[in-house]
């Protein structure tokens, strides 16, 4: 039987840059598929091609054993090559429902493809009201769209970029069942992820790239997840290397029953929310995507101030009433979870994004006036320390792939010196290397004597890094515990709201 698609010395260029290098392996019938690299090693490019987004300069596309030109994506649905990206490609101001039926290439009344959604949803275990407006959904609800309108195509090739990069362990673990069972049914996937014990767990075959060449297809289930994390890099990976004995001093950030209202129609407030983060202190805010993360980044931030001053203190000083610039004259800085329009402007140089959050801290901006000057050298400074992979510091932030970018934001708030960093899903997307890289830059920094508040949706990656950890559900916060201690069943109820029913039966 041929393969379902087979790759023969692809080859792609940009300028300065070869993306690809004569790359050439074949996915089978019913096969799960690993594609691995690090970030820039060339698979969004490979997959773009595949899909018809792009054209390679050389090499052959075999479908069922047949040459084909993939001339566009609507040519690879036609194929029956269905795919979910990393980066969403998603009207806000729409609801699910309308930015799902712009994605399919037949119109079907909105009643019936309303049902077929359901459908979908109820058999993926994904929630979402088709009715929403996406402005108002979190990142990890954004992503389930991309799913629910891969899988609504019945794809024989389904190509899965980062697909449960947000999504907690029990909404993956339903995921692979499906994805087995599409397997079965004889659906090839194609299966991009940097979490290695998804890879481990779920694929048959890996092919693993490295600098737009292929270096190994392997067997990831009787590879480890070092081996192969090693294989991408071509080294060995670093261990994350935390001070033995760390002692926490005073409290550098205090957050005293904060509330405040939930933005838009389907916003979660946040309710009474407590914590305290004392110098060196890393400490973890897990939960499942759209339950106030991202209401609480803003709080904490500055970008939604409250009007109880007291709310919110950075050194003892009442910061909850200053905007996002004042906070950070006090000594805050902030990476929000969206890379792309917020964290960074995709159409800005690399030194143009570091003026907009450095320029009152670093001097990189005086009275009005941006000196270039000292705006490329601290961007330089950041690509050099963080091992950025950019042209240089008058590279645009959109044209690092999305590994890089969280690198250089990471770094451009982490080199500002903080007294308090509030980040969130600092590795969301980010490849085993820049991920330890970014981790370790968390621990040097809280060792440094700075408080870190790290709010992620990957708990495997709040209990590696952090020595506290609460768990916020419907815009409440648990009370915190130490890592050390803490029972990944208990999390997981809090996780699910078990902790509001645990509460009210402590107060009756």
């Amino acid at each position: 039987m041929p393969a379902r698609l087979a790759l023969r010395g692809i080859t792609k260029r940009f300028p300065g840059v070869l993306a690809n290098d004569n790359v050439s392996f074949e996915v089978k019938p019913g096969e799960i598929h690993a594609l691995l690299g690090e970030n820039g090693a060339g698979k969004s490019t490979l997959v773009k091609m595949i899909y018809g987004i792009m054209q390679p300069d050389a090499g052959e596309i075999f479908w069922n054993g047949e040459r084909v030109t993939v001339a566009n994506p609507k040519a690879a649905r036609k194929l029956g090559v269905g795919m979910v990206f990393q980066h969403f490609s998603l009207f806000e101001a729409m609801t699910v429902l309308e930015n799902i039926a712009l994605g399919m290439d037949s119109k079907i009344p909105a009643r019936e493809l309303e049902s077929k959604i359901r459908d979908v949803m109820d058999q993926y275990g994904l929630k979402l009201d088709p009715q929403r407006i996406v402005a108002d959904l979190s990142v990890g609800e954004r992503q389930r769209i991309e799913i629910v309108r891969a899988l609504l195509l019945n794809p024989s090739l389904l190509i899965m970029d980062e697909p449960t990069s947000v999504l907690t362990p029990q909404e993956v673990d339903q995921l692979f069942v499906v994805l087995r069972q599409l397997a079965k049914e004889g659906c090839s996937i194609l299966y991009i992820s940097h979490k290695l014990h998804e890879i481990k767990a779920l694929c048959e075959t890996a092919t693993i790239l490295r600098g737009g060449r292929l270096v190994d297809t392997c067997d990831p289930r009787v590879e480890t997840s070092r081996s192969m994390a090693e294989k991408m890099i071509g080294g060995n990976l670093k261990t994350i290397q935390k001070p033995a004995g760390r002692a926490f001093g005073a409290e550098k950030l205090v957050v005293k029953r904060l509330s405040m209202a939930g933005s838009g129609h389907f916003g979660i407030p946040l309710r009474d929310i407590s914590l305290s983060v004392r110098a060196g202190e890393i400490f973890g805010i897990a939960g499942v995507a759209g339950n106030g993360q991202n209401a609480l980044l803003l709080a904490l931030s500055g970008e939604e101030p409250v009007s109880d001053a007291a709310a919110i203190t950075i050194d003892g000083q009442p910061v909850g009433d200053l905007n996002a610039k004042r906070r950070r004259l006090k000594g805050l800085a902030s990476v929000p979870e969206e890379r792309n329009g917020h964290a960074a402007v995709p159409d800005f140089t690399l030194s143009d994004n570091a003026v907009l959050t450095a320029r009152d801290r670093l001097g990189l901006a005086v009275r009005g006036l941006i000196r270039p000057g000292a705006a490329k050298k601290y961007a330089g400074d950041v690509i050099s320390t963080f091992a950025v992979k950019a042209t240089g510091s008058e590279a645009a932030a959109g044209s690092l792939s999305g590994g890089n970018l969280q690198k250089y934001i990471m770094g451009r708030e982490i080199l500002q010196k903080p007294t308090v960093l509030v980040v969130s899903q600092p590795t969301w997307g980010v490849d085993a290397g820049a991920a330890a890289a970014i981790h370790q830059a968390i621990v040097d920094l809280a060792a440094t004597g700075s408080a870190v508040v790290v709010i992620s949706q990957d708990l495997d990656e709040l209990l590696g890094l952090c020595d506290t950890l609460a768990v916020i559900n419907e815009g409440r916060l648990s009370k915190s515990m130490k890592v050390s201690e803490a029972d990944i069943d208990e999390i997981g109820l809090l996780m699910g709201g078990i902790h509001g029913e645990t509460e009210a039966a402590h107060a009756a």
